[in-house]
């Protein structure tokens, strides 16, 4: 197996509509967010010759985004594997670059989720199984999911809400993040019951936003404007599709994902200074620290208990408030990266750690059915 780690290096970061963007429609955002990391590298769009995208109102993504900013790719890639596509495209692009296939590749996505009123394209969930229950997807499924690990493991609403608080901890350190501002332990835990035993404040925002990173193969790196953040390595694992077929309802295909792109990077967690958590639904955090080997399955509920991965706690978990408390537009694995990113550069600002050499992101897809882990490090990992 070739070794891709430290093969490439996001070079560009842009973003755009990060929260409200009345007006804009979800490929004129990613088109806003795409020019700007661009420009970051220092290149010009004609210099693009690889695209990732996928979206969830474009059935075919990649023709749409080469289409609107007038691209001619050697190599293109719209895998879609919900909220996760982002980081197993970072893994693509890597092989990609690393083949000779293209030279810049550009990993892009926009949503116009919020302002949209219902007009999106619904990617519906696989209804055979389900539809007789009347679910309300996907936070039915997510439920069930909190509901058994808390039978089994005797996780309480009390912790679940500590990721809530600890998300609204970061955000209010992020003058970008759409909610910000005072939350408690009571608002959380009498906030309306959506599916229980997930309340509205243990569920992500609804935003619109668009996020693009452009990468490069590693020898290049060092020629681009902004400082290079590189790709360690990274891994991937799908368990099912419909929540129903869910081989075990407390463990995620994370469990696999992570060890692999741990592998490649050659890293361990104990050297991570942040990680980047899909926290779509409270339990989501929780599942994800236990797969992905930060605590023993079962203890996740306790592990995040008084403040552990909140400003100033053990471990650096959504810095940037995560899409609980920053932004959630219907996909969110690039802003994951973007975070990573932006911490690994030094420019995170009031909420920026003392020392960020390594970030892991983690991707969900679905309803806990795809995980992409990716490693991130800076010129000194290598």
């Amino acid at each position: 197996m070739s070794d891709l780690r430290g093969k490439s290096a996001i070079v560009g970061l842009g973003m755009a509509g990060v929260g409200e963007a009345p007006g804009w429609s979800a490929m004129e955002l990613l088109g806003l967010a795409a020019v700007e990391a661009v420009s970051d590298a220092g290149l010009r769009m004609a210099d693009i010759d690889g695209v990732f995208a996928a979206t969830s109102s474009h059935a075919f993504p990649t023709m749409s985004v080469v289409e609107y900013l007038g691209l001619q790719p050697r190599f293109f890639d719209g895998t879609n594997v919900g909220g996760s596509s982002f980081e197993m495209h970072l893994l693509q692009a890597t092989m990609a670059l690393d083949a000779g296939l293209c030279d810049a590749a550009l990993v892009c996505y926009g949503s116009n989720q919020r302002t949209a009123g219902g007009r999106l394209v619904s990617m519906s969930e696989p209804q055979w199984h389900e539809t007789p229950y009347a679910p309300r997807h996907p936070i039915t499924a997510y439920g069930l999911a909190a509901s058994r690990h808390m039978a089994e493991f005797g996780t309480t609403r009390a912790q679940l809400a500590e990721v809530a608080l600890a998300a609204r901890a970061w955000a209010n350190l992020n003058p970008d993040a759409f909610a910000r501002g005072p939350l408690t332990l009571d608002e959380v835990m009498s906030a309306r019951m959506i599916s229980d035993p997930l309340t509205k404040a243990d569920c992500c925002l609804v935003t619109d936003g668009a996020a693009a990173v452009v990468l490069t193969r590693a020898d290049r790196a060092k020629d681009h404007a902004s400082a290079p953040v590189y790709f360690l390595g990274a891994g991937a694992a799908n368990s099912h599709r419909s929540i129903a077929q869910m081989p075990d309802l407390t463990t995620t295909a994370a469990a696999e994902s992570g060890p692999r792109a741990h592998a490649m990077a050659r890293v361990n967690r104990e050297d991570l200074d942040l990680v980047m958590l899909y926290d779509a639904f409270t339990i989501n955090t929780i599942l994800f620290l236990e797969d992905l080997g930060f605590c023993p399955k079962g203890e996740g509920g306790r592990f995040v208990e008084g403040g552990r991965i909140a400003p100033g706690g053990a471990l650096n978990v959504n810095t940037n408030g995560g899409g609980l408390s920053c932004v959630h537009p219907g996909m969110y694995g690039l802003f994951l990266i973007a975070e990573a990113v932006t911490q690994i550069r030094g420019a995170a600002g009031e909420r920026q750690l003392k020392r960020c050499d390594l970030a892991l992101c983690h991707g969900n897809g679905g309803t806990l059915s795809s995980q992409c882990t990716a490693i991130l490090g800076s010129g000194a990992t290598l």
